[in-house]
């Protein structure tokens, strides 16, 4: 079975969790720093689609 998830997408994820954990991870344009683990999550396959990593599309809610 294919992974879902590249290994550069992992990557990405891993440098962001990394920042997040240091207190250094900000959202988008409000500049706020994250809290919640799963937004930061969120924000490294975000940065990992744009960059042209396989990452499954995004849920609709």
């Amino acid at each position: 079975m294919a992974r879902k998830y590249s290994k550069s997408a992992g990557k990405k994820v891993e440098k962001v969790m990394h920042e997040f954990k240091e207190g250094k991870l900000v959202s988008g344009r409000s500049g706020k720093k994250v809290k919640n683990p799963k937004q930061a999550i969120a924000i490294g396959l975000s940065e990992a689609r744009k960059s042209g990593a396989r990452v499954p599309k995004k849920k609709s809610s």
